[in-house]
């Protein structure tokens, strides 16, 4: 699938958002002239009220998109310095906006040209200070686009940082410039492993799999329900499951094992994938 029309969502009280938006605009084409091309284009919806809540945007506009990215601040309680991208969902309660049990359609693909790009400019433009990551599925809003967060993290000052944002803003100029889905990528959501990823990160950038959802471990018992719910707003056909297998007990292996299987969904382990 292609995506020509792109909506940039972000708060204008959300310092890295603004941050991000302000080093963007820069990269922005004449409308006219990339319409009259056919080439993939922008456009900002700039907001009052933080994106996380529903209520706060107007989803007749949102949906006259084919694809919506938000940029925004990343916290965490260890003041990481971050880079990430990830899709926003709710695997059980909603505290952050959106629904609980409710995820957002995503494409694997594009999630994975985004974050391959980010590690691309982070290296071309020296900003090795930061952690470049995948998070999992996490937070509101939920919307009927396929979306994608991309944040900085973790403070005021990482959030103001211009090289970040420019860093950012490139990837997500360059992510829409360049896309093209290839159809010999192979999809899969990822279950298990901790927020950050570590295993999926490799998988996602160097590997030929594509991963759009990943169900955390903290968001165990993992239901059948949230695979189903994984697989669905998944854009592109799942290929299968990819588990991270230390994450579990056995028990919990096997369980999950067995739900895939009852749904005839395929599945590896993290250590299986070619890295």
């Amino acid at each position: 699938m292609t995506y020509k029309k792109f909506l940039i969502v972000a708060s204008k009280n959300n310092p890295a958002a603004k941050n991000i938006t302000t080093n963007l605009s820069q990269f922005k084409k004449n409308p006219l002239v990339s319409g009259m091309a056919n080439e993939p284009s922008f456009d900002f919806y700039l907001t009052e009220d933080e994106v996380l809540y529903n209520g706060n945007l107007d989803m007749n506009k949102i949906n006259q998109y084919d694809f919506v990215i938000f940029p925004c601040t990343h916290r965490s309680e260890k003041g990481t310095k971050s880079l990430s991208v990830h899709v926003p969902g709710n695997w059980r309660t909603a505290d952050l906006g959106g629904e609980m049990g409710k995820v957002c359609p995503t494409s694997a693909l594009f999630q994975k040209h985004m974050f391959e790009i980010l590690n691309e400019v982070a290296k071309q433009y020296e900003i090795t200070d930061y952690e470049i990551t995948l998070e999992v599925t996490h937070h509101g809003p939920l919307i009927n686009k396929p979306c994608v967060f991309i944040e900085i993290g973790s403070s005021e000052e990482q959030w103001r940082d211009r090289k970040a944002g420019f860093v950012i803003a490139k990837t997500i100029a360059d992510s829409i410039n360049t896309f093209e889905p290839s159809p010999y990528r192979e999809i899969a959501i990822g279950i298990g492993g901790p927020h950050y990823c570590p295993n999926f990160n490799k998988i996602q950038e160097v590997s030929n799999v594509a991963l759009s959802h990943i169900i955390p471990t903290y968001a165990s018992p993992i239901t059948e329900e949230m695979i189903k719910e994984a697989i669905t707003k998944t854009e592109e056909d799942v290929d299968f499951a990819v588990i991270d297998w230390k994450a579990f007990n056995s028990e919990e292996r096997q369980r999950i094992i067995g739900i895939l299987e009852k749904n005839y969904i395929a599945w590896k382990k993290t250590s299986d994938i070619d890295k």
